[in-house]
């Protein structure tokens, strides 16, 4: 009678453990799903076609993005250089440029970092965030505020 008690508490708690390990996981994974690391496809904003895709990695707890690839019309440089960038960017090849740096998670963001355009040459503030379970990626670039920029939605790769 003794060892039935000894053998029943003791599938208690193995199943109880095992309960907790399945609800540690999947919350884990569910943060991954809706996690900006992986490769997306970037969206111009006024045209609404494909620009490029963007590698989002984390280094250190920060994440960063470069640039993989672009999308181009076949009478467009198929290797364009960033001419109008200033720094170590100026005129380095767009494609292997890392274009994105500094973001920190922030509660159901991703701030305080910096994003080029290298259309433009142009730094700028940046955050971004998630939306339905990780599939679109909003971008956001500014300068000072938050409220003077522009918005744009990239999509997950598969």
């Amino acid at each position: 009678m003794m060892q039935k008690i000894i053998l029943i508490t003791l599938l208690r708690a193995v199943t109880f453990t095992a309960l907790l390990f399945s609800a540690a996981t999947s919350s884990s994974y569910a943060s991954d799903a809706m996690s900006p690391v992986g490769l997306w496809r970037t969206i111009d904003d006024e045209t609404g076609k494909a620009k490029s895709l963007v590698r989002i990695t984390e280094v250190n707890g920060e994440l960063q993005g470069t640039i993989e690839k672009l999308f181009r019309e076949p009478n467009e440089d198929q290797s364009p250089r960033c001419d109008k960038c200033t720094g170590d960017k100026k005129d380095k090849p767009v494609i292997g440029m890392m274009i994105m740096t500094g973001l920190k998670h922030d509660g159901k963001i991703y701030a305080g970092g910096e994003i080029t355009d290298p259309k433009n040459g142009k730094t700028y503030k940046c955050k971004m965030w998630t939306e339905e379970q990780g599939k679109k990626l909003h971008v956001r670039g500014f300068i000072g505020m938050a409220l003077l920029g522009r918005t744009q939605v990239w999509l997950k790769e598969q």
